[in-house]
């Protein structure tokens, strides 16, 4: 941590750093004897016992259950992702569209859709699907119930993206003759897409989760379902569902480095290969900092040096 005060946060002194420290060592006391207390209570349950974590050595278990589940889960959430992401850019930007009846519609829908539980959604589109066509489809109900309410939160996180880029951008878009369309896809866009990835990732990791009320109301096979079967056949329902909240746990880690290595690599091309450094021994003062800007190509092959920007 710099030693340095904020705004927000200042130094601790002496006494509250023996502060920190104590709170810190009753914390910790108090961690360790509830896991303690935790584990005694599963001992004398008798759910740490080998007979109950012994089935998920047998790969019966898991090509029967788990790793059906487990696929299940990540096709409709896949397919969900697919679909959700490209209607939330589109009604994102059409609320924001100069057409007042085309930002009203794109307005009413999103707010219906995001003020509805997943839940629900699922259940309508299960419902829908067998009066239309006299089938029941559980995978089809689940993606498109996902789809309506992830893609109207999605809507929102787009046009909270693309409303967060300096008011300048568009301006000076604007001064040099683009179209609204240019400064969209060439201007907004490219920059909204980097501010808005923590956010987005977010919802994927909303949208993996949910499959699983597929499995409460429309009978989807997804992983957790596939696991309450697996738990009823051998009897081990906790430690079943521990390792499938670990299972869930990787997936949703997966996506958070896969997000922050997409992240880097937006970044990396959005700067054009090239690295701009300052001196740091250069003033504040604006002429004197634009006498110290030095730009290196990314081979490295050649330099520049120039006093104005």
């Amino acid at each position: 941590m710099s030693e340095r005060a904020t705004v927000l946060y200042d130094i601790p002194g002496p006494k509250a750093r023996r502060l920190n420290l104590v709170l810190s060592v009753v914390f910790g006391i108090v961690l360790v004897a509830l896991a303690w207390w935790v584990i005694s209570v599963l001992i004398d349950k008798n759910q740490l016992t080998a007979e109950k974590w012994s089935p998920f050595l047998e790969v019966q278990n898991w090509t029967t259950y788990l790793l059906p589940g487990l696929w299940a889960t990540l096709e409709a959430a896949a397919l969900s992702v697919v679909i959700a992401l490209p209607i939330g850019a589109i009604f994102g930007i059409a609320r924001m569209s100069d057409h007042t009846w085309l930002r009203w519609v794109a307005g009413v829908v999103v707010e219906f859709f995001r003020s509805i539980p997943v839940i629900i959604l699922m259940l309508f589109a299960f419902q829908l699907w067998f009066a239309v066509l006299g089938t029941s489809s559980p995978f089809a109900a689940v993606v498109i119930g996902l789809v309506l309410y992830n893609g109207s939160v999605l809507a929102e996180v787009f046009r909270a993206g693309i409303l967060a880029v300096p008011k300048g951008q568009s301006e000076a878009a604007y001064a040099l003759g683009l179209r609204k369309t240019q400064l969209m896809t060439l201007i907004l866009l490219p920059q909204a897409i980097t501010s808005m990835l923590p956010a987005v990732v977010s919802q994927l990791v909303v949208i993996v989760k949910d499959t699983a009320l597929g499995g409460i109301l429309v009978g989807y096979v997804e992983l957790r379902r596939a696991a309450n079967t697996s738990a009823s056949n051998y009897g081990n329902l906790l430690p079943t569902y521990v390792v499938v909240a670990i299972i869930y746990i990787l997936i949703n880690l997966a996506l958070g480095a896969f997000s922050h290595w997409l992240e880097r690599k937006l970044r990396t091309r959005r700067g054009g290969g090239k690295v701009v450094r300052i001196d740091p021994a250069a003033q504040s003062d604006l002429m004197a900092a634009r006498q110290q800007i030095e730009i290196v190509t990314d081979a490295g092959t050649g330099r520049s040096q120039g006093s104005g920007f």
